[in-house]
């Protein structure tokens, strides 16, 4: 294997001014890798540009809100114009309603499964020719716990991360005839602004940069493979 295998490849990661997002974009401009990050948060996502230009890699910031079409068609216009043919898309952003499932709103049901579900559909579909064409590519889902386990209050989020498993894996098998690989990792609770503060010990939390390693594993895999998903577990129950 190459030593740096994604060097000089185009990567876009969604959600990626904080946290998890901004993990991940981090450890793929150390891997060498050409990356375009977004998010709703304009502030924000300037703030985290500012800090990945500090590390010399090559990065682009588009603010977009992927629950809107034309958002997610600029981004991968932007993307492709300023960067290059996108070869890898970490679709990461995601937000949560935790509560009584009766309790809850319509709205709560669009907004998250909008996010979290139908925006991965519209973007992975929309980079998915091109990948084809190149017959190459890598797309990472990050999923969660929560689409295998279910737990009171999380009707809503678990049954986005459910849906989100199974479109991951019917991706996967549609695309696989192209060497383009589809994974999803799945982690336990991590310590970012997304976990809900005084629930758990925080200091036995995944960190954002163990979902970051867990990429750069599935990304450095022999070719004639795949890692097609990822458990990812704290060492001690938090």
């Amino acid at each position: 294997m190459p030593e740096r295998p994604v060097n000089g490849k185009v990567a876009v990661v969604t959600g990626a001014s904080r946290g998890i997002g901004l993990a991940i974009a981090r450890t793929l401009g150390r891997m060498g890798a050409k990356v375009a990050i977004c998010a709703r948060d304009a502030e924000r996502l300037a703030a985290a540009a500012r800090e990945l230009e500090g590390s010399s890699m090559s990065m682009l910031a588009i603010p977009a809100d992927i629950t809107r079409p034309q958002d997610i068609s600029a981004l991968a216009q932007k993307t492709e114009q300023a960067l290059g043919p996108i070869e890898i898309l970490v679709n990461n952003a995601g937000i949560g309603h935790f509560g009584p499932f009766q309790q809850a709103s319509e709205a709560n049901w669009d907004a998250v499964l909008d996010t979290n579900l139908k925006a991965v559909f519209q973007l992975s579909r929309l980079v998915a020719p091109g990948m084809i064409e190149r017959r190459s590519g890598h797309i990472i889902n990050i999923a969660s716990l929560a689409g295998k386990n279910a737990f009171a209050g999380g009707a809503i989020y678990c049954a986005s991360k459910w849906g989100l498993l199974g479109l991951t894996q019917c991706m996967a098998e549609d695309l696989r005839a192209y060497g383009i690989r589809v994974s999803a990792i799945c982690p336990g609770s991590v310590m970012t602004e997304f976990s809900q503060p005084g629930k758990k010990d925080a200091a036995k939390m995944l960190q954002p940069e163990d979902v970051a390693h867990a990429v750069e594993m599935i990304l450095t895999q022999a070719s004639q493979s795949f890692i097609s998903e990822v458990l990812l577990r704290p060492t001690q129950k938090p």
